[in-house]
């Protein structure tokens, strides 16, 4: 009895042992399947995904996914740490072939799904005026009050997701978690908004400037030798009787700044020269002494999108089409301009 007690444990130690090293072997097949890599200072995802000559815009989840355990604030990376890798014939596709979930553009238009690559490297920081504490330009339209700030985010959020669908990286400076894209014509006004990546925007006006400066200059840091722009949207105020065609801003220094308007202008007169023939077009390009376009690293297009007193120019805004056109039309001229400076 003694002996064979012993056999059945020796037995049952046999395959403890056997399945210890199974598994441990499993795990190392397991680390195997992905390469890995180890994060230099000053690196971050996209950089690193560059290096290892894997798209930004196709594997950027896919690298989360991998590691999320092994990352600090905002995904950010460690010096030293060690990454895997995604496979290079994988996408970035986590919630299935119908594309990726951005929670910023609201539950009706959450799901992105890819329309082509045509963006793909391209990185683009989008701020729209005023947010938080200032409404921006204040117009009304019957017993109705229209607050710059928020119609000039929902043309920059369909923008954002736009570029998106092409395949571009997008980060949203100014940001506000909860209102999403949103279809109405009357956007309720509220003081929500903060700056990227989740900042309190301060009433001070060159406090907000300054903010929204730093913001960009630091993810283009993180981005350096990559294509970046830096897109601002505003929505002017004039007399009732004035109305304007949506026109642009670049700063007087950068020659790429005059060249990325210049192409957003083409494109719109192109788009009236289309839809409205007989109307014409008359949106200008011109340079302006103007803080973040100044002080900001990359090239800088800055839009004002019309008159929010005038008529006419409101229903540019309050019609949810009209707003999406424009956001199409504008990636559009983006598309012109990433093609142009290639």
């Amino acid at each position: 009895m003694k002996n064979r007690f012993s056999g059945q444990l020796l037995s049952l130690s046999y395959k403890f042992s056997f399945t210890l090293i199974f598994f441990f072997l499993s795990l190392a097949l397991m680390a195997q399947d992905y390469p890995t890599t180890v994060a230099k200072d000053g690196e971050g995802i996209y950089s690193l995904l560059k290096r290892h000559g894997l798209s930004p815009s196709e594997h950027f989840n896919a690298f989360i996914e991998l590691n999320k355990n092994k990352l600090g604030k905002n995904n950010s990376l460690y010096v030293g740490q060690s990454y895997r890798l995604p496979k290079k014939e994988q996408t970035t596709q986590p919630v299935s072939s119908g594309g990726a979930i951005y929670p910023i553009f609201g539950k009706a238009y959450e799901q992105v799904k890819p329309i082509d690559n045509a963006l793909q490297g391209a990185i683009y920081y989008l701020i729209s005026g005023h947010g938080g504490p200032d409404p921006g330009a204040v117009g009304r339209y019957g017993n109705h009050t229209l607050c710059e700030d928020e119609y000039a985010y929902d043309v920059t959020l369909r923008l954002a997701r736009r570029l998106i669908e092409h395949g571009a990286l997008v980060y949203m400076i100014t940001r506000d978690e909860n209102d999403g894209i949103r279809d109405a014509s009357f956007l309720k006004p509220d003081k929500d908004e903060t700056c990227y990546p989740k900042l309190a925007i301060p009433r001070n006006q060159l406090k907000r400037l300054r903010q929204r400066k730093d913001a960009v200059n630091k993810l283009y840091m993180k981005h350096r030798g990559s294509f970046q722009r830096l897109i601002i949207t505003h929505v002017d105020s004039r007399s009732k009787g004035q109305d304007i065609d949506v026109f642009f801003y670049h700063d007087k220094r950068s020659k790429t700044g005059k060249k990325l308007a210049k192409n957003l202008q083409y494109t719109l007169k192109k788009k009236y020269d289309t839809h409205q023939p007989n109307r014409g077009y008359h949106g200008t390009v011109s340079s302006r002494n103007l803080y973040v376009m100044k002080y900001s690293y990359p090239p800088t297009a800055y839009i004002e999108l019309g008159n929010i007193n005038h008529y006419r120019d409101q229903q540019r805004f309050i019609k949810s089409n009209n707003r999406q056109a424009l956001a199409n039309w504008l990636a559009e001229g983006l598309l012109l301009d990433f093609k142009n400076n290639k």
